[in-house]
C-alpha cells in the first residue's frame, strides 16, 4: 500500500469514529431524556356517578311474633311458602288459655247471679218501704181523728199523745226503709260494675287464647322460619320473632350507604344500576326512591341510608344478597373530557431539580393551580417542541375514567401528557391513564 492510500485510509478511519461518537452521544442524550405517553383530548357524552355497596331486601317485609308465651304446638309452614292474609301458619297450645277462659267465665256467671241476688233484695226493701208507708198513712188518719175526739172531750190527751207518737215513729220507718232501698240500689249498681269488670276479663282471656292462633298479616311468601314444633316461645318486653313475610318479591330494594360527601348529589328519582356476585355480568336497573335523613356512624364515618327500588320479574335477585350500586347524579352532552391520569400527571424531575422548579416546563394561560380530578382548578400538560406547557384547566363533572374540562387554551384533539414512557415501553400512546377507577 502506497502512502497516498495509508493517508486516505486513516482518514475514512477517523471520519468513521467520529460519526459513531456523535451518534453515541445522541443516543445517550435521548436515551437519558424522558418519554412522554399522550393521549387526545375528546368531545362528548359524560356521565357522573356515586358508588356504593348495599344489600338487597324486600320492599315490604313483616316480622311475625307472638303475643302470648307458650309451647308451639304446630308450625303450618316452612320456608318459600305462599301464604294469604289471615292464614293460620302456627299454634301454640291452648290447653292454658282454655282453662283461664273457662275461669273467667264462671266468674261472669257468679257476678250475673249476684246481680239477680241483688235485684230480688232492691224489691224486698221497696215492698218494706210500701208496707210502712201504709202503716204511716193509717197512723196519720188514726192521729187526725183522735184530736178531733178529745177536741169534743170524748177522749182523753194520753189517746192523742199515743196516736202522734205512733205516727211519728212510722215516719223515721219510713226514712229507714228509703234507705234500705238506696243501700240496696248501690250494691245492685257495685255488682253490675263487678259484672262488666269480670266480662271484661272474660274478653281478655278469650282473645288470648285466639292469639295461641299465629296468623299471617300479609299476603305472600315465608322467607324465615326461626322456631320448630315443640319448640317454647316466651313474650315478654318484645315479641319474638317466628317468621319472616315478604308481601311481594317481584320488587325488591336495596339498602345502600352513600357518605356524606356524596350525599348532596344524591336525588329522589335519580337513575341507579347494580350488579350482585351472583350473576356476574349482568346489570339491574332501578332509581333512588327515599333518602333518610337519620345519619349512621361507624368507626367516625358519617354515612345515609339512600333506598333504591328494583324490578325483578325473575325472581333472581333475592333478600341479603350484596349489590355494588351506581346512582347516576349528572349527565353532561357534548363537554371536553379528559383522562384522570392527565389530570394526575407530575412532570419528572432530576437529583440536582428536585428542590427547584422543573427543568423544560413553561406555563401558558395565566396562573395554574394545583388539584386532580373533583377540584375546582387543576393543570394539564402538552408537549411543544419537546417541552411541557402548562395549561391551566376548570374541572367539571367526572366518572372516574375521564373529567369534564373547560380552557381557552384546550380543544377537541389536543393531545395531553398522561405519563411518562420507560425506553422499553413498545407500547403506543393510550387514553387511559393509571389510577383505580373512582366515581
Amino acid at each position: 500500500m502506497s502512502w497516498y492510500k495509508k493517508k486516505w485510509f486513516w482518514l475514512f478511519l477517523v471520519v468513521i469514529l467520529l460519526a459513531a461518537g456523535t451518534g453515541s452521544a445522541l443516543w445517550l442524550k435521548k436515551a437519558d431524556s424522558p418519554q412522554f405517553r399522550t393521549a387526545k383530548i375528546e368531545r362528548g357524552t359524560l356521565t357522573a356517578a356515586v358508588a356504593a355497596s348495599g344489600t338487597l331486601a324486600p320492599v315490604i317485609s313483616v316480622q311475625v311474633g307472638s303475643q302470648v308465651s307458650g309451647q308451639l304446638k304446630e308450625v303450618l309452614v316452612d320456608f318459600n311458602s305462599i301464604v294469604k292474609k289471615g292464614d293460620l301458619i302456627a299454634r301454640i297450645d291452648p290447653e292454658t288459655f282454655e282453662y283461664k277462659v273457662r275461669q273467667a267465665q264462671a266468674d261472669v256467671d257468679a257476678a250475673r247471679a249476684q246481680v239477680l241476688t241483688q235485684q230480688a233484695t232492691i224489691a224486698a226493701q221497696r215492698a218494706a218501704l210500701s208496707q210502712v208507708q201504709v202503716s204511716l198513712v193509717d197512723a196519720r188518719r188514726d192521729f187526725e181523728r183522735k184530736e178531733l175526739l178529745q177536741a169534743k172531750n170524748f177522749i182523753s190527751g194520753a189517746d192523742v199523745d199515743k196516736a202522734r207518737a205512733t205516727a211519728n215513729a212510722l215516719v223515721e220507718q219510713v226514712k229507714a226503709a228509703q234507705a234500705q232501698v238506696e243501700v240496696a240500689i248501690a250494691n245492685a249498681g257495685n255488682v253490675a260494675a263487678v259484672v262488666k269488670q269480670r266480662e271484661a276479663s272474660l274478653a281478655q282471656a278469650r282473645a288470648e287464647l285466639e292469639r295461641t292462633a299465629i296468623r299471617s298479616p300479609i299476603s305472600g311468601i315465608v322467607i324465615k322460619r326461626s322456631v320448630d314444633k315443640g319448640q317454647t316461645v316466651a313474650a315478654s318486653l318484645q315479641a319474638p320473632e317466628l317468621f319472616i313475610i315478604a308481601e311481594n318479591l317481584t320488587e325488591m330494594r336495596v339498602d345502600t350507604a352513600i357518605d356524606e360527601s356524596e350525599i348532596g348529589k344524591i336525588k329522589i328519582g335519580q337513575p341507579a344500576t347494580f350488579t350482585v356476585d351472583a350473576f356476574p355480568g349482568k346489570t339491574f336497573e332501578g332509581k333512588v326512591q327515599q333518602v333518610r335523613k337519620s345519619a349512621l356512624t361507624v368507626s367516625n364515618v358519617v354515612t345515609y341510608l339512600v333506598e333504591v327500588t328494583a324490578p325483578n320479574p325473575a325472581l333472581l335477585l333475592l333478600p341479603g344478597m350484596t349489590a355494588n350500586v351506581r346512582v347516576v347524579t349528572d349527565v353532561r352532552e357534548g363537554v371536553l373530557k379528559v383522562p384522570n391520569s392527565a389530570l394526575r400527571f407530575r412532570p419528572p424531575q432530576s437529583d440536582k431539580d428536585k428542590n427547584s422548579s422543573t427543568t423544560g416546563e413553561r406555563q401558558q394561560g395565566g396562573k395554574g393551580g394545583k388539584g386532580g380530578p373533583g377540584s375546582a382548578s387543576a393543570r394539564v400538560y402538552r408537549l411543544e417542541a419537546g417541552q411541557l406547557v402548562k395549561l391551566p384547566v376548570k374541572l367539571g363533572a367526572t366518572d372516574g375514567l375521564m373529567t369534564e374540562v373547560e380552557s381557552s387554551d384546550l380543544q377537541e384533539g389536543t393531545e395531553v401528557v398522561v405519563g411518562t414512557a420507560d425506553a422499553g415501553d413498545k407500547r403506543k400512546p393510550s387514553a387511559m391513564g393509571g389510577g383505580p377507577r373512582m366515581f
